[in-house]
């Protein structure tokens, strides 16, 4: 009959427990070195040569010294000790140097207003990272790495309660009603909401913001310019094509804008961005790295003149 030894596998922190026993001689010096008590060095030694089968030092009351089964996994475990360094200079490295690409997920506008402009500061602050967004109003799934960050609105965060998910930065700002100067020119004395010509989406987008909230307080809405790419959307407002729902705050690096705040009462609640990440991804350097930055620079807002 043939019998078939198990393998045995030692954990790494084990190994760590051999090789401390060999290099000081002795148990205490070895728990000294381990930053652990002296009975656990004893106990987790003789556990593992109970699993093994073999006595791995000779004790005397002068310290230790390994037997010649200690003396075979010596060699080995100095091997792994070393690629332990390697991979652990590696990280350290990736810490201080992160390069690679990270992919950012967000609309149209916070692309062209936010993330495009923040692409230059990038350059500065992280030399070896790629950038690459993923201008888009759907939704991006970040935990099947369809990208590495996601700059969300209100309507499409309220996915991300997902377990796998980790919103990295909150901000709330307030919304206002902007147009060029030349369209408010046009506007009649004491005009309100209704009398504005709007520009929003059109279909297939007509439910996201601010469509809606238009709509439930201005009775038979109807944008006169809608588009699917909020940046035609803009730039219709820039050539006074008619009024646009923005942010009151603008951030830092921001382009400016010749949109000027109309003083009107929007009466709509403020709106919430969010920076998300899946949590697998934010142990990644690089991308732990740039999401920092980007919250930072989230963070940093000045309010538009009127």
């Amino acid at each position: 009959m043939a019998w078939h030894h198990t393998p045995v596998h030692i954990p790494w922190n084990d190994v760590q427990l051999v090789l401390a026993i060999a290099d000081t001689g002795s148990l205490s010096a070895a728990a000294r070195a381990l930053r652990l008590t002296q009975p656990t060095v004893s106990r987790r030694l003789a556990d593992l040569e109970a699993e093994l089968g073999e006595a791995l030092f000779r004790r005397a009351v002068d310290g230790t010294t390994p037997t010649s089964f200690g003396e075979r996994l010596l060699e080995p475990a100095r091997r792994m000790a070393e690629c332990a360094a390697e991979v652990d200079h590696a990280v350290a490295d990736a810490d201080r140097h992160p390069r690679g690409v990270v992919r950012i997920s967000a609309a149209p506008g916070m692309a062209y207003a936010f993330v495009a402009p923040f692409a230059a500061l990038l350059r500065t602050k992280l030399p070896d990272v790629r950038l690459e967004v993923v201008s888009t109003t759907r939704y991006v799934d970040l935990v099947r790495r369809e990208a590495d960050l996601a700059i969300r609105l209100q309507s499409t965060a309220r996915k991300d309660v997902q377990r796998d998910l980790e919103v990295v930065a909150a901000v709330e700002h307030p919304v206002a009603v902007f147009a060029a100067p030349s369209y408010i020119a046009t506007l009649p004395r004491g005009y309100g909401l209704a009398d504005l010509a709007w520009i929003g989406w059109c279909p297939p987008l007509e439910q996201l913001p601010p469509n809606p909230q238009l709509a439930a307080v201005i009775p038979g809405f109807a944008p006169v310019f809608g588009s699917d790419d909020y940046l035609v959307q803009l730039r219709a407002a820039e050539t006074g094509a008619g009024a646009i729902v923005q942010t009151r705050l603008r951030y830092r690096l921001e382009p400016p804008s010749a949109l000027v705040e109309l003083a009107l009462d929007l009466r709509q609640a403020p709106a919430k961005t969010h920076l998300v990440a899946a949590r697998a991804s934010l142990a990644i350097p690089r991308i732990r790295a740039v999401a920092e930055l980007l919250a930072k620079e989230l963070a940093t807002t000045v309010r538009r003149p009127r």
